[in-house]
């Protein structure tokens, strides 16, 4: 039988299978879009819970994009043995503390630490509502001396009075010229409020715009000096006057008087009463609630 050469003989070459897919990297994509389909559907479910507008004094008015909304829960809050308002969560204790001025006169720092206050707002001083005059209160030396020195923590707050940017800058620099060399540990608050006794007052013509501007300006300064700034308002400012959503960014101290707040939005400090009663203080004083440990830096 004649034979073809080794050299031209066909050879059978075998064809190795296709590789088999691999599975891993089917589950990986699965999972992503599972993960996708359950972000939109999460963000759709909660823009449908959250409210378009609230209402505040029949007054109909439009949730603010990019302002925390207050979650504290009522069933939180209790009254201790002393007859102070508290606040205690899985992630909050809230620490109780007073605010103080001149109206407050003199007062023993070791009877109101004792009595359970845990740190005290003093007032600096304040902006005259008709001369524009900026003055410190005449108590603070004494205030701020003795609150340190009974151990309690302690914050300042000024009076504005404020019609621009430059006064509230002139007064940022007042306050942060007469702090220096202090122990504050709490914030710097920024306290414009209307003169509703008098007609005259410098102020009466400022409007919502304006006064936001002022308190942007004066926390700027404050938080530039390494001094954590708050802004302080009742619920009228913070709904019908401030731009609460510039301002979100700043730590609110609300004012509201009652035994749970009902202020949409969120607050880092909460003046509950203005006609408290505590040990080494003689008459009323304000009493608040901290909700935050400002040792801590802010998220």
């Amino acid at each position: 039988m004649n034979r073809l050469p080794s050299a031209t003989r066909s050879e059978t070459v075998s064809t190795p299978p296709p590789p088999k897919k691999s599975k891993k990297g089917l589950w990986i994509g699965l999972g992503i879009l599972l993960f996708l389909l359950c972000a939109i559907v999460g963000w759709f479910f909660f823009q449908s819970q959250t409210p378009k507008y609230l209402t505040y004094r029949n007054q109909e008015l439009p949730v603010l994009k990019g302002v925390p909304h207050n979650e504290y829960l009522p069933e939180q809050f209790f009254v201790n043995e002393n007859g102070y308002i508290g606040y205690q969560s899985n992630q909050t204790s809230a620490a109780l503390g007073v605010d103080v001025s001149f109206y407050q006169q003199n007062i023993d720092w070791e009877l109101v630490a004792d009595s359970g206050i845990e740190f005290a707002m003093i007032r600096l001083g304040y902006r005259g509502y008709s001369t524009g005059i900026l003055k410190t209160d005449s108590t603070f030396e004494q205030n701020i001396q003795g609150a340190t020195a009974a151990g309690l923590d302690v914050g300042i707050y000024f009076f504005s009075q404020a019609t621009s940017i430059l006064e509230a800058q002139e007064e940022a620099e007042y306050v942060l010229e007469v702090i220096r060399g202090y122990p504050i540990g709490y914030p710097v608050v920024f306290d414009w409020e209307f003169i509703t006794s008098d007609d005259s007052a410098r102020t009466n013509t400022v409007d919502g715009a304006t006064a936001t501007e002022c308190a942007l300006a004066f926390c700027d300064l404050i938080a530039a000096a390494g001094y954590t700034p708050m802004v302080y308002f009742n619920q009228d400012m913070g709904y019908l006057f401030y731009q609460l959503d510039l301002l979100s960014h700043i730590p609110f101290w609300l004012a509201e008087y009652d035994q749970t707040p009902n202020f949409y939005y969120h607050f880092d400090m909460w003046q509950y009463t203005h006609t408290g009663t505590v040990p080494g203080i003689e008459g009323s004083v304000d009493l608040n609630l901290s909700f935050r440990d400002w040792s801590k830096p802010q998220k």
